[in-house]
């Protein structure tokens, strides 16, 4: 297999961080998915090298465009729009030299026939961008694409959208939840206990050479990605159902907790990292392959629904979705979610416990949802009291559950956002 050279191998990784942007902002593919078979050729270092570059690209996509605007009299093609916004990221945030970053995107230009005549442009362009770089630290945040920004302004207004924007500039932080003590494990990495519960890792840190990984001490999850298990408060001896299991947190929570728990998702493939994160942690669980829709059981003590969704609250760790998605799904989500709810009702014990959660900010997958499902169900109540655990501020409850935003805990480096209720029957 063909592997970079020392001599080009910077080119290398620009040139696969190019193809890369073009799979999430053309194709509206998701960054997981084309990472593999766009890297696939590079040297380990060459390939870490692009998804770093088009990771942190797609962070601050609005700021290269304002950069790039002022030297434009029209759009280009996508392909060649991507080039300029990579190479301003290069030269405005990176500060690379730019007489390197500009001759590599113009090479690039020239291996493409139907780009080939953009390379004066993007030389032109880039040059005088080069010269302007002082004016970067200036800009606003970032501002999310408008398909996404209207709704949340909608939902939330501009303040809190701002906020939000500023959060997802930053990037987030790595927490971990422990498998016994959080203070042993915070101690052992030299992190930070949450008040949540959840402990916080210094930047920099590689998750696989940390100390505990591969005694299974701990794993991997947000810190607001934790709450629902949390909320849910599982007892030993109780069956529960997580209803949408992958990648696997939720579940090693309720099985750490000593409940017997079953771990059902329809997809296979995410379902064998299920069952590897479990056994990397020594823990046990009933893992089924199912459409959750579909699945029979004897009702269980306790559900927990973490429902398919836009995925929205994790635009910090995830700054492709903006531009891999446009909202055009949104509808079949929300209606799958409402037949998850119901379906989760069927298999739940008449005095059993439902907490429902998405890792979304819209309102429409979170607070309406729970709405509609008091009207269709007039037995149900929320039961607030289950919401109030450690660490959760009470300006977090809302009347149909808790709410978390990126700009939550700024001085802390924030968290995901999330939906989290519980339901009960009256």
């Amino acid at each position: 297999m063909k592997t970079s050279s020392t001599k080009d191998a910077g080119l290398d990784a620009r040139r696969a961080a190019l193809a890369l942007l073009d799979a999430v902002t053309i194709e509206k593919r998701l960054l997981s998915e084309v990472l593999p078979s766009k890297t696939e050729r590079l040297v380990p270092s060459e390939r870490a090298r692009a998804q770093r570059l088009v990771t942190e690209a797609l962070r601050v996509l609005d700021r290269c465009d304002r950069m790039l605007g002022p030297h434009l009299t029209k759009r280009p093609a996508p392909h060649v729009m991507n080039a300029l916004r990579l190479g301003v990221f290069e030269i405005c945030e990176l500060s690379e030299a730019s007489h390197g970053v500009v001759n590599s995107y113009v090479s690039i230009m020239q291996e493409r026939p139907k780009a080939s005549h953009f390379k004066g442009l993007v030389n032109a362009v880039l040059r005088k961008v080069s010269d302007e770089s002082a004016k970067w630290d200036a800009l606003p945040a970032p501002m999310l694409p408008k398909w996404l920004r209207k709704p949340l302004l909608a939902d939330y207004g501009k303040e809190v959208v701002a906020a939000i924007e500023a959060a997802h500039a930053k990037g987030a932080p790595l927490d971990v939840t422990a498998k016994g003590a959080a203070a042993d494990v915070a101690a052992a990495l030299n992190a930070e206990v949450l008040p949540t519960g959840s402990v916080r890792v210094p930047d920099g840190a590689q998750v696989t050479k940390l100390s505990g990984f591969e005694d299974g001490d701990w794993w991997v999850q947000d810190a607001a990605a934790a709450l629902p298990a949390r909320i849910l408060a599982p007892q030993k001896g109780e069956r529960i159902l997580d209803m949408c299991a992958a990648p696997g947190g939720k579940t090693m929570q309720i099985s750490a907790a000593g409940a017997e728990v079953t771990a059902l998702d329809i997809s296979a493939s995410r379902m064998k990292r299920v069952v590897e994160n479990l056994k990397r942690m020594y823990l046990p669980a009933i893992p089924v392959v199912m459409d959750a829709l579909e699945y029979e059981a004897e009702p269980f003590d306790a559900i927990l629904l973490d429902a398919p969704c836009t995925a929205t609250g994790t635009i910090r760790r995830h700054p492709d979705l903006p531009y891999s998605k446009d909202g055009s799904d949104f509808p079949g989500l929300f209606e799958l979610q409402e037949h998850m709810i119901d379906r989760a009702l069927q298999l739940l014990k008449p005095e059993g416990r439902l907490v429902y959660c998405t890792c979304s900010l819209l309102i429409d997958e979170g607070e309406e949802q729970i709405r509609d499902a008091l009207v269709r169900h007039p037995d149900l109540r929320v039961d607030l009291d289950a919401l109030t655990i450690d660490g959760v501020e009470t300006d977090w409850i809302g009347p149909e559950g808790l709410r978390t935003r990126p700009d939550f805990w700024a001085d802390r480096g924030g968290m995901d956002g999330f939906f989290v209720t519980v339901l009960r029957r009256s």
